[in-house]
């Protein structure tokens, strides 16, 4: 057996390696779904809670519109008021008592993720959507487009490059936030190692092999997300052209 501590991360790594990779599988799994999932229901969230209420509007809808506001923003302040370990407990467990639910952890897992990602996306959009000029929104109106014409169309394309910094960010922080849900027996990388730290009570050596990886994984994530924004950005330089050689372009 080794004799000390760097020997035993090699000794736990061929080991347990093959464990370490399926825990990491599993928690981008968690992550990718959770994200994208998260990011649609706040998407939808956002593009509600900015419907403007009209006073011309009839008062049934006046109510329903403030009634389902109200849900919104209680669905939002609960979510991102309470730690995801109790969320995960709660929805677990609660599912199972309370609508005899029999949710398997790895469905719960994506479950609580991507309503706790939804959470705080919905008001990452929500500002994204504030800081686009009112003036693009008016113009949309005036032409006789919809507010969801006019957020698909105009508003959405630009928030969404806005708040693109945020998303992936969000997206990092499902990958290290994953770890909470070993507490429901989520087989994601810190259940894992924490299995593999078990067997030879080498706590020390197992987590620094989940911490590599966990960085790893973070690292990479971050410049694949710098890469999309940079491609999202366009060409740094561009080519003028006067009005005449526009004209030669088109007849060209």
């Amino acid at each position: 057996m080794p004799t000390d501590s760097f020997g035993w991360i090699v000794f736990m790594f061929q080991e347990y390696g093959l464990m370490f990779l399926q825990g990491a599988g599993t928690t981008m799994l968690i992550a990718i779904i959770g994200t994208f999932a998260g990011f649609g229901i706040g998407l939808l969230v956002a593009i509600v809670r900015t419907i403007p209420i009209e006073p011309s509007s009839s008062l049934a809808k006046r109510v329903l519109m403030k009634a389902v506001r109200g849900i919104l923003i209680a669905y939002i302040e609960v979510f991102r008021g309470t730690p995801m370990m109790v969320q995960a407990v709660v929805i677990y467990y609660g599912s199972a008592i309370l609508f005899n639910l029999d949710m398997t952890p790895i469905v719960a897992a994506l479950f609580i993720i991507s309503i706790n990602t939804g959470a705080y996306l919905a008001e990452v959009v929500r500002g994204g959507i504030i800081s686009v000029d009112k003036g693009q929104t008016e113009a949309a109106h005036s032409i006789g487009m919809t507010h969801w014409q006019t957020m698909t169309s105009v508003v959405l394309p630009q928030a969404i490059r806005n708040i693109m910094p945020a998303i992936g960010n969000e997206f990092v922080i499902n990958i290290k936030d994953s770890s909470v849900l070993s507490v429901i027996s989520v087989s994601e990388l810190f259940f894992m190692a924490k299995s593999a730290a078990g067997t030879y009570y080498r706590f020390f050596e197992a987590f620094a092999i989940a911490c590599a990886v966990y960085f790893v994984l973070t690292f990479s994530v971050t410049r694949i997300l710098l890469a999309i924004e940079k491609r999202m950005d366009g060409p740094s330089n561009y080519d003028m052209y006067s009005l005449e050689e526009t004209e030669g372009l088109d007849h060209a």
